[in-house]
């Protein structure tokens, strides 16, 4: 993996396949939303955050689909993406494309962000696994889809893109262990010794126990990262992406 254009890390799901997490840098938008702001919910001009959503477009190959996303398990299927960028499909956290050159993205500052993609099959999705979302299913749902659309999971490659870290993510020890309940590998300790949620081990495992066959994941903190949006660390600030596409 390494950092291929502007702002963007560039992660291998196989051939025909380009995707990669965008950091913070490459846009045009300002603090403090500097500079590559992808989100269009938080306050940034519009403008900027559709000039910002086109050049990652133009990286990726094509437009690409993005969701009001509000930490549930639903899954879209797309087979078209509208050209406008500030464009939604609607309130739903993980997105399927099921036709080459439909691309899909999902928007994070701090929770994980996780790409899939079965080249052989022609599907690709992104998915938004925050801690209640990762909690209710919405990594397992986004494999169950992509295997009714003929997907296999021997066959799926996944990216878990940059989040924030195990021993950033401080909780109370009552939420901690809620979660832990349902994905136990989640269980963490911050570095300063206090209970914990480690979300990309828990999204990794999840992915495993669902057969998925090969998982690569960009360990990046985003809460220690100054390159990557963190609602945690910053509160009013951007979002970056995790995108994929099957080139057409």
């Amino acid at each position: 993996m390494q950092d291929s254009g502007p702002g963007v890390v560039v992660v291998d799901l196989g051939p025909g396949v380009r995707a990669g997490f965008t950091t913070r840098t490459g846009g045009t938008s300002r603090a403090p939303y500097g500079t590559l702001n992808l989100g269009a919910g938080v306050g940034d001009d519009p403008q900027a955050v559709a000039g910002n959503r086109r050049r990652v477009g133009a990286w990726l190959g094509g437009p690409v689909a993005f969701g009001t996303q509000v930490h549930g398990r639903d899954v879209a299927v797309l087979h078209e993406v509208d050209d406008d960028p500030l464009a939604t499909v609607g309130e739903v956290d993980a997105l399927v494309g099921a036709q080459p050159g439909v691309g899909v993205g999902v928007l994070v500052a701090d929770c994980v962000p996780v790409l899939l993609a079965d080249a052989e099959a022609g599907l690709v999705a992104a998915v938004h696994a925050g801690r209640r979302g990762l909690a209710a299913g919405v990594v397992q749902s986004t494999v169950e889809r992509l295997v009714a659309l003929g997907a296999r999971t021997s066959r799926l490659r996944a990216a878990i893109g940059p989040a924030i870290a195990g021993a950033s993510y401080e909780v109370p020890v009552e939420l901690r262990d809620e979660v832990a309940r349902l994905v136990p590998e989640c269980a963490a300790r911050t570095a300063w010794g206090t209970p914990a949620l480690d979300l990309p081990a828990g999204v990794e495992a999840v992915l495993g126990r669902a057969g998925v066959g090969r998982v690569t994941r960009v360990a990046r903190d985003t809460y220690a990262d100054p390159d990557l949006f963190s609602y945690r660390r910053d509160g009013r600030t951007g979002r970056f992406a995790g995108v994929v596409r099957i080139l057409a």
